[in-house]
């Protein structure tokens, strides 16, 4: 009985500071002066999305000198919600307020529209090193620095980036932190790529570890550094790796391109002709299904729908199509929106609580304005996501069929010359290693400590 007494007085405990909203909203003269107070207790009842109209209201109209705990409260909403409901503002708006994460947003928006200087200049100085938001927008500025060639300014920005993504106590914090450290350490890499520093690249790339999120997506680019390096072998050791069973739900049409000119620089044609068959084979009929899906020019709802009944196990007739959805939902920057909007749904209880109907009213409003944007924002992903693989997959056909034409040319011109091919086809000898490497015959096993170390071991038969 006590135990049922201490659970109720601690129920009621919420519904009353939930109904003091009712007295901010109606009896201050300014009402919008309270909102920091109405979003600091929709904070403390974990209702982040509820809070969202209010915030965002907030930055809107309010004018003069804002709330001194109302950075912290919108750092706290953002974390919890994603930074994308936010990016959607005018960046009049984004700027008119004093406050660090504000200024990382606007940033955002800015790199985005492609407007590097004006992102630095926005960063510059404006964030403190403590603040939570420091580590990201570090990434920005390597970013930035990186796409205006400011190699240095980069991998300084980028390092900076790495000491700061420390672990936090908030697990959704902690995995943003580990995403956003591995995203600085891959932005190293790719600076010294672009500087053609490829033996640095290819050790700044084993940098990140292989558990991480973004390590798949960092193969293909460890591949392309590899093959600059005329090292075709490894090249081809490290896209075998994608056909591991873990790996089964990548869908990247360059995977394919890439193996095909590995092959065709080692002048193994019937090798490179295999590739082009079975990707047109795999890809030709599914790449028009997709197709045939964007031109009805769905809504944003309908893909959310579309991804949601995925999640929820509904699987379709096409293979690509679900390779595609699958591929979405392990993205990191789907699963944070994903879990928000379903840490969303679970605020619908707390407003079933609130005893004055029209607070309740509001409240529901509110929470269903959040979530219905959370759900376009999914969608959009989603729809961005098939749009792009679509384009892939048109680029890739254009340039395999190229590069058949080329491997004819090679063929013919092979045949003149009355050259025949001796030798062994893949020997240890014709592979690259140190002492730390060993040749393995490779079977189709794969050993989750090897990810991405395999080398092909095939001799050149270009003469």
């Amino acid at each position: 009985m006590l135990k049922k007494s201490i659970i109720a007085f601690l129920l009621m405990g919420q519904v009353f500071a939930l109904e003091s909203i009712w007295t901010d909203l109606t009896k201050s003269r300014n009402r919008i002066a309270r909102y920091p107070h109405i979003i600091k207790l929709l904070i403390e009842k974990e209702m982040y999305h509820t809070a969202v109209p209010y915030v965002k209201e907030y930055l809107v109209t309010y004018k003069g000198r804002t709330n001194k705990d109302f950075e912290r409260l919108f750092e706290k909403v953002v974390s919890k919600v994603g930074d994308r409901q936010f990016v959607l503002l005018p960046e009049q708006y984004l700027s008119k307020i004093d406050s660090p994460t504000l200024k990382y947003l606007l940033a955002k928006k800015l790199l985005k529209r492609r407007k590097y200087k004006e992102a630095l200049q926005t960063l510059n100085g404006t964030i403190p090193a403590g603040h939570p938001v420091k580590a990201f927008s570090l990434h920005l500025e390597g970013m930035a620095f990186t796409m205006q060639r400011g190699f240095r300014a980069a991998i300084s920005a980028f390092e900076r980036c790495v000491d700061m993504s420390t672990s936090s106590d908030d697990e959704v914090r902690a995995r943003q932190l580990q995403i956003n450290h591995d995203y600085c350490l891959a932005g190293i890499a790719r600076v010294k790529y672009e500087q053609k520093k490829l033996d640095d690249a290819e050790l700044s790339f084993i940098d990140v570890d292989k558990r991480s999120y973004i390590w798949p997506e960092l193969l293909i680019e460890e591949a392309w550094n590899s093959y600059y390096k005329g090292d075709y072998n490894r090249t081809l050791g490290k896209l075998v790796t994608y056909k591991a069973p873990v790996l089964n739900y990548i869908v990247n049409p360059e995977i394919n391109v890439l193996k095909a000119l590995s092959y065709f620089k080692l002048c193994l044609y019937d090798d490179m002709s295999k590739i082009i068959d079975d990707h047109y084979a795999e890809f030709d009929k599914s790449k028009q299904v997709i197709d045939k899906m964007i031109a009805r020019k769905h809504s944003l709802e309908w893909y959310f729908n579309f991804i949601n009944s995925f999640v929820d196990g509904k699987k379709y007739y096409d293979p690509l199509t679900n390779k595609v959805l699958r591929n979405v939902s392990k993205d990191p920057a789907f699963i944070q929106l994903f879990q928000s909007y379903k840490a969303g749904l679970r605020e619908i209880s707390n407003i079933k609580k609130v005893r004055n109907r029209r607070l309740r009213k509001i409240l529901a409003i509110n929470l269903k304005d959040s979530l219905m944007l959370q759900q376009k924002l999914i969608g959009s992903y989603t729809k961005r996501t098939f749009k792009l693989v679509s384009a892939q997959l048109e680029k890739s056909f254009i340039g395999l069929s190229y590069l058949r034409l080329e491997a004819l040319n090679a063929r013919k011109a092979k045949l003149y010359s009355g050259i025949t091919d001796t030798g062994a086809r893949g020997d240890i000898k014709y592979l690259k290693r140190n002492s730390k490497q060993y040749f393995w015959s490779f079977n189709g096993e794969f050993w989750a400590d090897e990810m991405g170390d395999y080398v092909f071991a095939l001799r050149s038969e270009c003469q």
